[in-house]
C-alpha cells in the first residue's frame, strides 16, 4: 500500500479558505482497535475479571464487529503477531475485510528491557530492541500496513540525579534510525506518554515527540528514506493517545494541532481520562465529551484523513460493547461538530471583542436536546 500523503495537514488557510474547507470536508470515521485489549490486561491490584483469550478467539470477536464499523486491527510483534502466526492474520483479513493497520514492536514488556529498550545503556538488551524493531518494520512492509507505532514505555527513569539525559535520548533516536534505515520506506507513528510504567518516560509529551521526529529524520541515510524526506513527507510521525495527552495535562485540541501543523499525524488513539492520574483507558467520552468534540473539530480543520484507533481497557464490560460504545460516541460527537455554525465560529475567533460569550452559548445549544427551550441566541456576524 502506498504511503499515505500527510503533507496537506500542514496547509495554512486564510479565513475564507478555512470556511470553505469546514463546509465541504467531513472526517472519514474509520475505526481501528488494538487486539491487546480483547483479552483482559494484567493488573497489580486485582484478579482478571474475564478469562484470557487466544489470538484466534480475539480475532473471532473482532470479526463480529465489522458490520458495526471496525475496519482494522493493531497488533504487537512478536507476542500478538509473528512469523509463525502471520498466515492466521492473512486469512482473517482476507475473510473479514478487516485490515491489519500496524505491527508494533513490543519494547516494554520483556525482563531484558528492565533498564530500557532502544535507550538502554546495556549493549545486549539495546541490540535486541533494535533487531526486534527491524523485524517489526519488515513485517509492516510485507503486510502493507500504514505505519509502525513505537511506544517507549520502559525507556525512562525514576531518579534523575546524575543522569546523562542527552545520551539516553541519543541512544533511543540512533537505535530507531538504524532500524528505519534497515527497512526503508516504513513510516513510524510515535506515541508519547509522560509516565507509567516508568516514573518518567523519554519523549513523554507531544512537543517532545515532534523533537524526536526531527532528530531521527536528520540521522536517516537510506536512499529511499532520503528521497521521501526530500519530497516533503514525514517519516517519524505521531500517534498521540487521548489518555496519554491528558496524563501530561495537555489540552487535546492544542496538543494534536502540533503534529498536524507539520504533517505528522499518522494515527490517533482514542479513549477518555481524568487529567493526570494513572492511565485509565476509559471508553471514549465517558469523561469530558467536550474534549472529544474539540479534538474532532481540530482534526476537521486540518483535514485529517487517517484512522481513529480505539485503545480502551474494558475491565467491567464485554470488549465488543466497549468498542461499539466508543465508536458511537465518536460518531455522535462528529455529528454535533458538523452541525455547528462554522462561519460564526471563525468570526468569533477573528473578532473576539464582538463575540463575547457567543461560542460558549452556541456549544451549549448544540449539546442541548431541546435548544428551542433556551434563550434566543443572535449570531455575532
Amino acid at each position: 500500500m502506498p504511503m499515505l500523503d500527510l503533507r496537506s495537514q500542514a496547509m495554512r488557510r486564510s479565513t475564507a479558505e478555512m470556511l470553505g474547507h469546514l463546509q465541504s470536508f467531513n472526517l472519514d470515521l474509520k475505526f481501528s482497535a488494538g487486539v491487546w485489549f480483547f483479552s483482559p490486561a494484567q493488573s497489580r491490584f486485582h484478579a482478571k475479571y474475564q478469562p484470557d483469550r487466544t489470538i484466534e478467539q480475539r480475532l473471532d470477536i473482532a470479526a463480529t464487529l465489522a458490520d458495526h464499523g471496525l475496519g482494522a486491527l493493531e497488533a504487537h510483534y512478536p507476542n500478538e503477531i509473528n512469523e509463525e502466526n502471520v498466515d492466521l492474520w492473512k486469512t482473517f483479513t482476507r475473510d473479514t475485510g478487516i485490515r491489519l493497520l500496524t505491527v508494533i514492536p513490543l519494547l516494554f514488556w520483556d525482563e531484558q528491557f528492565e533498564w530500557g529498550s532502544l535507550s538502554s545503556p546495556l549493549r545486549g538488551p539495546r541490540r535486541t530492541a533494535i533487531e526486534r524493531t527491524k523485524a517489526a518494520l519488515r513485517l509492516n512492509r510485507q503486510l502493507d500496513t500504514d505505519f509502525a507505532v513505537v511506544w517507549p514505555g520502559i525507556d525512562g527513569y525514576e531518579n534523575s540525579f546524575g543522569l546523562d539525559f542527552a545520551a539516553m535520548r541519543d541512544r533511543f533516536a540512533e537505535g530507531l534510525a538504524e532500524a528505519m534505515d534497515a527497512e526503508p520506506g516504513v513510516r513510524i507513528a510515535f506515541e508519547p506518554k509522560p509516565y507509567e510504567p516508568r516514573g518518567r518516560i523519554l519523549f513523554g509529551t507531544t512537543p517532545e515527540g515532534l523533537l524526536l521526529g526531527h532528530q531521527v529524520e536528520s540521522m536517516l541515510r537510506a536512499k529511499e528514506n532520503r528521497r521521501l524526506l526530500d519530497e516533503g513527507h514525514r517519516l517519524v510521525c505521531m500517534n498521540p493517545e487521548v489518555g496519554h495527552v491528558l496524563m501530561g495535562f495537555e489540552d487535546l485540541a492544542y496538543a494534536f494541532s502540533w503534529p498536524l501543523s507539520e504533517g505528522r499525524l499518522a494515527h490517533s488513539h482514542w479513549n477518555s481520562q481524568p487529567l493526570g492520574n494513572y492511565d485509565q483507558d476509559l471508553n471514549v467520552s465517558t469523561l469530558s465529551p467536550e474534549q472529544t468534540e474539540a479534538l474532532l473539530y481540530t482534526l476537521k480543520m486540518y483535514g485529517y484523513r487517517g484512522w481513529l484507533g480505539i485503545d480502551v481497557n474494558p475491565e467491567r464490560m464485554p470488549v465488543e460493547v466497549a468498542l461499539r460504545n466508543s465508536m458511537d460516541a465518536i460518531r455522535a460527537a462528529n455529528d454535533r461538530i458538523n452541525g455547528l455554525d462554522h462561519e460564526a465560529i471563525l468570526f468569533s475567533h477573528e473578532h473576539p471583542d464582538r463575540a463575547r460569550g457567543w461560542l460558549e452559548a452556541h456549544l451549549i445549544r448544540a449539546r442541548a436536546p431541546r435548544a428551542e427551550a433556551l434563550s434566543p441566541l443572535r449570531r455575532p456576524l
